[in-house]
């Protein structure tokens, strides 16, 4: 990655009555315009994400979607959904007076970068995207077959993560994930987490944020690392992290299951040059999604990356994130 440069320009865009946005231009004045989308929903930007870019060839843009890093309020729930991000998308490149633009997103950053994409293909250089998630319920990629009792597991994406999948990797991890759910609620952990991310006592809503986001923490990288997990424990960040998070799953990413890679959908979208790096180990975006867009749409570069999990700071994935590939278009 390279070294980050400090933004020579900071701002704030009020995109509706209740939101405001933050949002920080660095790298090169006059460079390549290039659009980081965050993950999550809810988690922010940091200032390391301005290393995924060349600053002498880029014109790096960083913002803070709706109720996360530091944008007003936190940690909001009302208007946030995800076409209202597209919307603020627009905005904040027709504030800039961008005419095109690159579009960098990973995690929850490559499912807006999609829906951004197949809303306003024409605004769109490129897409770089990392550990792709679609949130596909009916979809199933992950089933345990147990022929001696004749039984299948299926999970979809959002189940193999938070209900039945990931639990098996990372079982003490998993069980301080479950603890402040009472055991009869927990055959569906996210809409119970969803009544105690919204509880009117706040001790209640965040010592479940904590425990949502340790959960994702704990299970980001191929090899734990304690720093990362410890980040958790920031209120401010975990408040905005689980409770928009777990928001957006509640509503099923407010759009149709499958729809980012309806064919209709990819059509609009194919002839934009893409690039998809996946860590073969990622167990929170594991990679038969990324697998699934390929077959949907032969025509981008899926790099899977033998030694990483979901993490955009490991060593194989940043290497190959934090590339000129597309600077001078």
């Amino acid at each position: 990655m390279y070294p980050p440069t400090e933004p020579f320009e900071t701002g704030r865009l009020k995109v509706s009555d209740i939101h405001e946005l933050y949002y920080e231009i660095s790298g090169k004045k006059d460079g390549n315009p290039v659009v980081f989308l965050h993950g999550g929903p809810g988690g922010g930007t940091d200032i390391t994400d301005r290393g995924f870019f060349n600053p002498d060839k880029y014109k790096i843009i960083l913002f803070d979607q709706r109720g996360a890093g530091k944008s007003t309020p936190s940690a909001c729930l009302e208007e946030n959904t995800t076409w209202d991000l597209v919307k603020d998308i627009e905005k904040l490149r027709e504030l800039l007076k961008i005419e095109k633009w690159h579009v960098f997103g990973g995690s929850w950053g490559s499912t807006l970068s999609l829906a951004y994409a197949q809303s306003h293909p024409d605004r769109v250089k490129s897409l770089v995207l990392r550990g792709i998630f679609t949130l596909r319920k009916r979809w199933i990629f992950i089933c345990i077959i147990f022929a001696d009792l004749g039984l299948t597991r299926c999970s979809s994406e959002l189940k193999f993560f938070y209900q039945d999948g990931a639990s098996h990797l990372f079982p003490e991890a998993w069980d301080e994930y479950i603890a402040p759910i009472p055991e009869a609620e927990r055959q569906d952990m996210v809409l119970a987490y969803h009544a105690q991310l919204n509880s009117v006592d706040e001790e209640t809503r965040i010592k479940a944020a904590k425990a949502w986001a340790k959960w994702e923490m704990w299970t980001s990288k191929l090899y734990v690392d304690p720093a990362h997990v410890a980040h958790a424990d920031d209120d401010k960040f975990a408040n905005a992290f689980a409770r928009i998070e777990n928001h957006y799953f509640v509503n099923e990413g407010f759009m149709r299951d499958g729809q980012l890679l309806e064919s209709q959908e990819i059509d609009k979208i194919r002839h934009i040059p893409t690039i998809v790096v996946q860590g073969r180990y990622d167990v929170v975006c594991p990679a038969t999604t990324a697998y699934a867009l390929k077959k949907a749409w032969p025509e981008i570069t899926l790099h899977i990356v033998p030694d990483a999990g979901h993490s955009s700071r490991e060593p194989g994935i940043s290497k190959l994130l934090a590339t000129d590939s597309f600077a001078d278009i």
